[in-house]
């Protein structure tokens, strides 16, 4: 009613060019508010890549022989306790990531303990986050690496750290060193989680929160959907989800819960961790190349406690894109409890 009076009265004084004043008047309003607001709002900064994956081991020195002598990888810091027992150590995959193995705290546990996503601006990541309502804490610490991070639950309830390395931190520090030319791969691909029905909230979670794009989707039965891919906004590096109608029990999620390691060739680096004497007198489990869903030469490795390592080559036998699967993620098991 106090626009058209406004507008009445610009029209008697300056006639129709006064509704156009009017009119450029609330239009530039409008734009100024909503440039105002957008300014207030938390933007999301880059995610670029993963950083790591936790794990545990119930047999501490067995699963270091795995990722140190039998896939390659080199450790380049570890933390101690006071009285010099370990409580984790890294294996450096290349100078962005690493694999952390714990002792583990309890026996007959998930192996996997979180994932990490690499970011540029960890304060605004918090923001971000906070401002979506996620829980975070008031700001993020200083690990005794040296870089900048804090967790988040996804909807599921999976631990997600975010980090951001910094320049005294040990992962930059050690830029260039510690990488051995003989390890199995240079490059964890991506990470496998898993993802029980209803698949929707964390779906919406990565794509619209996060901001990862899909660009695959699987059937391992072709009836019912398996694997979703989900690239991170600002890498190549990506996030698997295993679908599942029900979460398995800890012990055995070590199957779904995984890392993806690429090679330029699954045959050549099986022949490779064959001729390993660790091959011959630890692992001892044959090592079978296979076709996966996605079209791409692949090969499943199992640690002490049974995660598995996918080792994969990054392009399809074709050389073509492999179409994704129309079928429908799996439904809640419906059968009454026992």
């Amino acid at each position: 009613m106090a626009t058209r009076k406004t507008a009445d009265l610009l029209t008697k004084l300056f006639g129709r060019r006064g509704r156009k004043l009017l009119g450029c008047a609330l239009l530039l309003g409008s734009v100024f508010f909503a440039t105002t607001l957008t300014a207030q709002t938390p933007q999301r900064p880059r995610i670029l890549g993963v950083s790591h994956i936790g794990l545990l081991a119930h047999d501490f020195d067995a699963s270091r022989a795995f990722y140190g002598q039998f896939l390659g990888f080199e450790e380049p810091y570890n933390l101690k306790n006071p009285d010099g027992s370990l409580i984790m150590t890294f294996f450096k995959i290349n100078d962005d990531q690493v694999i952390e193995l714990y002792p583990e705290h309890a026996p007959d546990t998930d192996r996997m303990t979180h994932y990490s996503l690499i970011t540029d601006d960890i304060e605004a990541m918090r923001a971000y986050l906070a401002s979506k309502g996620f829980k975070v804490p008031a700001q993020a610490h200083k690990a005794r690496i040296g870089n900048v991070s804090f967790d988040v639950k996804d909807p599921d309830g999976e631990t997600i750290e975010m980090v951001q390395y910094m320049p005294d931190g040990k992962t930059m520090q050690t830029k260039g060193q510690f990488i051995n030319p003989n390890a199995i791969s240079g490059h964890m691909t991506h990470i496998g989680v898993i993802v029980p029905p209803p698949m929707d909230p964390e779906y919406k979670f990565y794509t619209d929160v996060l901001g990862f794009k899909e660009f695959w989707r699987g059937s391992a039965d072709g009836q019912t959907l398996s694997y979703v891919n989900l690239r991170v906004p600002d890498g190549t590096d990506y996030v698997e989800f295993m679908l599942t109608k029900e979460v398995p029990e800890p012990t055995k999620r070590g199957g779904a819960h995984h890392l993806c390691l690429v090679v330029p060739s699954v045959p050549d680096a099986v022949a490779k961790l064959e001729a390993e004497p660790y091959y011959k007198n630890v692992y001892k489990r044959e090592i079978v190349v296979h076709v996966g869903k996605n079209q791409k030469r692949q090969a499943n490795l199992y640690d002490p406690d049974g995660t598995r390592i996918e080792v994969m080559e990054a392009d399809t036998i074709s050389g073509k894109p492999t179409p994704p699967s129309t079928a429908p993620p799996p439904q809640a098991s419906t059968a009454p409890p026992q």
